[in-house]
């Protein structure tokens, strides 16, 4: 058993789901504030002591930069205030996007949010469906990378639908749809799109039995929803019985709102690593909550054990 007492701490945009992970694990959230400036900077303080503490910080970097930039503040005031460890818990790890340069004269975002992370002084970092598997590479620490499929997966079950197919939004996306297919024995199809820029997609057309089909689409992200909307209308028009999607990570920026609302989509499941806007019309939204199997994770960490089996793939 782990011999360093264990404290939870949430920065403010993720103190929603902190809240359900404490609770998950039989514990609370530590005390801290944030004391802010007339300028905009913040300043997060601890107001307990964390000396010779494990701490675990909440906090997913979905934008703006500020819930980086604070999550960074609080792993290095949790080391300046004699933690004996700092773990970042990151649901959703943001800027995963820029992994690499595919084009000239451009930053690798991932790379530099890694980077700064271990600046900062953390020790371990915990996430959920990485945009790219590689990016645990970029850090010299333990990267605890989970998977939303053991929340996926038994939902899916549990509807019960016939005529089971699992699409991928993209070609990007097609390890991912056929680990699921998989696992459900479910056939697969592809989307294949071309994007006009960034956040636009031109033309999409599918690779696969569409026809008569009951189709889920997989993704780990959903932006500004112009992908799985498109797929989801064009598998519609071939004939396809119903159309959904389960997408880990809810970013909806932009108009992804309206579009998934117009769409031919009946639902979107997603997790809530990033909070849904209440404003919204979210009749067409499922949200499965991660703080379980979080809270589970943690646990096996903080005690040394090992974390595989808690994974169906």
């Amino acid at each position: 058993m782990a011999i360093h007492k264990l404290k939870f701490f949430a920065c403010r945009e993720s103190r929603y789901l902190a809240e359900k992970i404490a609770k998950s694990f039989g514990s609370e959230l530590g005390d801290s504030t944030v004391l802010e400036f007339s300028d905009g900077e913040f300043q997060p303080a601890y107001n307990e002591s964390i000396r010779g503490c494990t701490v675990f910080i909440v906090q997913s970097t979905f934008p703006p930069a500020d819930n980086l930039m604070e999550l960074l503040l609080m792993i290095d005031a949790a080391h300046r205030a004699s933690a004996h460890r700092v773990i970042a818990v990151m649901p959703y790890f943001g800027w995963a996007r820029q992994d690499r340069k595919d084009r000239p004269r451009v930053s690798i975002g991932a790379k530099l949010v890694a980077n700064l992370l271990r600046a900062a002084g953390v020790d371990r970092i915990m996430t959920m469906d990485l945009h790219a598997d590689q990016i645990q590479g970029f850090f010299d620490i333990p990267v605890d990378h989970l998977y939303a499929s053991g929340i996926f997966v038994p939902y899916m079950k549990n509807l019960q639908m016939e005529n089971l197919s699992i699409a991928a939004p993209d070609m990007g996306g097609a390890k991912r749809a056929h680990a699921y297919s998989q696992h459900l024995n479910a056939p697969m199809i592809i989307s294949h799109k071309q994007r006009e820029k960034a956040n636009v997609v031109g033309k999409i057309t599918a690779i696969g039995d569409v026809e008569d089909r009951n189709i889920i689409i997989m993704d780990d992200m959903i932006d500004t929803a112009g992908t799985i909307t498109k797929a989801a209308d064009m598998f519609m028009e071939m004939g396809a019985r119903s159309v959904r999607a389960a997408v880990t990570h809810p970013v909806l920026s932009g108009p992804a709102y309206d579009r998934i609302n117009k769409s031919a989509l009946s639902e979107v499941i997603v997790t809530d690593t990033i909070p849904l806007k209440r404003s919204e019309d979210l009749s067409k939204f499922t949200v499965l909550s991660v703080a379980d199997l979080f809270a589970d994770v943690i646990e096996r960490v903080h005690d040394y054990k090992e974390i595989s089996s808690k994974f169906i793939f």
